[in-house]
């Protein structure tokens, strides 16, 4: 018996020992987010004689005007009857990434900055910039109507009584490029917040030739064009730089915490999740109802007791309700904040305009592939290099643009930008080639390479005898209206009965277009956002 005992002491003591081994010298106490790490070179992130500089770890905190979605799963599409038998939006379960999203649509003010920081830089006295601001702006002839009398085709955008509204007429394109903008300029906002980019960066003698402006790409990489935007001596003191050596400071440059996230427009899976807000219809992990904005379309107390709380189509030749008791008191859009918000903050998602999302349209949405942050899209590009290994920037003369459905041109990127090339294009993937075709299995004929499910309008555009370009009319015969020129729309609008409220209906519009009940709002991945704490309900 003793020996016994004897023998589980050591057997004791030896796991201990092993134990204690193996447990690191470093990871005694220590606590997510880096707490206590040290690099496997012996240097300590951020010392102040080490070299390399990370900045400081940020929670996940929302730039002005966005609110954080927090992520999970639910079910996306129609519970409902669908009584338009379209069959594309069947119940599927999907799961979302914590995200930020525009408490509000873009209004007409937040667009006219856009449009009026491109005709400052770019004017389009210059021959070489005359289509950069006109390609940008929204078209206002989206609210004529043939046999309707309204003068919102002169006032709507620029008058300072609809600063505050959405803005429309805007095609998927444009907003696309407004949303690459604001990315650089938030950025460049916050740098100078920050005391590292100088506040006189368009003064003339900064922004000596058009095109010599910041942007994100420039920053990271260390370009020499930079370097008189950039103090360094700030840069050295407000980034955790301690060093003294410019080397060492140039190459921690674009390292710099507190940048702002990219911009973009929601995918259809987040602004659907988002417009439901079922995280705060919930008993612990049970959600409570999926349409609980749907159901409680009217107040039901107070002055709002009766009135529609959403500005929407009540019924044929019925927008706003009678004279002195307005339902929901808005013929056509209303201001942004108008109608109370849904659970999470969020303005507009059941009403007043339609939005954008950055999904191209198809019928059916492949879940068993992909059930995560589902998107249909994806496109990588990359930065073009010259020969001597620098990168290669938009020249003032050798801009390149897309053509709008009524003739103008929208630029692809801006003179000083890093000019990029596709590398991948996954919109057709499984989908709209033989193998996902009702004909596929076994092995593909030999003709299956030029096989297309979609047999649609392939947009062509004529340049007239005085410069002006015009869409030609295609002759060829189609089956169908689905292309990779389509986006998807979601939410309901002034112009839409209550049907369209539904976060669950989609359609699709063409995304060189502009339309008069059709707007957007902007989305930002949530960085480290895996660490948001649980709340019980």
């Amino acid at each position: 018996m003793k020996k016994i005992k004897l023998f589980s002491l050591l057997s004791l003591g030896a796991t201990m020992l092993l134990v204690s081994c193996g447990g690191g010298g470093n990871t005694k106490g220590a606590k997510p987010g880096g707490s206590g790490f040290v690099s496997k070179t012996g240097w300590k992130p951020n010392s102040k004689d080490g070299w390399f500089f990370s900045g400081k770890q940020q929670r996940p905190k929302a730039w002005p005007g966005m609110v954080y979605v927090e992520g999970g799963t639910f079910t996306m599409g129609l519970v409902d009857d669908n009584v338009m038998h379209d069959w594309n939006n069947t119940p599927r379960r999907m799961q979302v990434s914590s995200f930020f999203l525009g408490d509000t649509e873009i209004t007409n003010s937040e667009y006219r900055e856009y449009t009026t920081w491109l005709k400052f830089v770019f004017p389009s006295t210059d021959p070489n910039f005359k289509n950069i601001y006109v390609g940008a702006l929204p078209d206002t002839l989206v609210w004529n109507n043939r046999l309707s009398r309204n003068d919102y085709a002169e006032t709507y955008f620029r008058s300072p009584e609809y600063d505050y509204y959405p803005v429309v007429g805007v095609s998927w394109l444009q907003a696309t490029k407004y949303c690459d903008w604001l990315t650089e300029r938030a950025n460049e906002k916050a740098l100078m917040n920050q005391g590292i980019l100088a506040k006189d960066i368009y003064s003339a003698d900064k922004a000596a030739t058009a095109g010599a402006t910041f942007n994100m790409d420039k920053f990271k990489s260390n370009d020499p064009e930079m370097e008189s935007y950039i103090d360094k001596k700030k840069l050295q003191n407000k980034s955790g730089i301690k060093t003294t050596n410019e080397r060492i400071i140039a190459a921690n440059k674009g390292a710099t915490s507190g940048l702002v996230e990219k911009f973009r427009l929601p995918t259809e899976v987040e602004w659907e999740f988002a417009a439901l807000g079922l995280q705060k219809n919930r008993d612990y992990n049970n959600y409570l109802g999926k349409n609980p904005e749907i159901d409680n379309l009217k107040g039901k107390k107070g002055r709002n007791r009766g009135m529609y709380l959403e500005n929407f189509k009540i019924g044929r030749g019925d927008y706003s309700g009678v004279a002195g008791w307005k339902n929901d008191g808005s013929p056509t859009t209303s201001d942004v904040k108008q109608y109370p918000s849904n659970d999470l903050g969020l303005y507009g998602m059941y009403g007043n305009v339609a939005e954008w999302t950055a999904d191209i349209y198809r019928p059916m949405i492949d879940e068993d592939f992909s059930d995560f942050n589902y998107y249909r899209g994806n496109v990588v590009t990359q930065a073009v290099r010259n020969e001597d290994g620098t990168y290669k920037k938009i020249d003032n003369t050798d801009i390149k643009y897309d053509t709008l459905s009524d003739g103008r041109l929208i630029y692809r990127g801006l003179p000083g930008e890093f000019e990029r090339k596709k590398i991948m294009d996954d919109s057709n993937y499984r989908d709209g080639d033989y193998q996902s075709s009702l004909d596929a299995g076994g092995t593909p004929p030999s003709d299956s390479a030029d096989f297309l499910m979609y047999n649609s309008v392939k947009p062509k555009f004529v340049v007239n005898k005085d410069g002006s370009v015009r869409l030609e009319k295609d002759k060829q015969k189609v089956t169908s209206q689905i292309s990779d020129y389509i986006r998807v729309v979601k939410g309901g609008s002034w112009l839409d009965s209550s049907y369209w409220l539904d976060p669950g209906q989609r359609r699709f519009k063409n995304q060189t277009k502009g339309y008069g009940w059709i707007g957007f709002r902007v989305a930002q991945d949530a960085k480290n956002s895996n660490k948001t704490k649980r709340t019980k309900r």
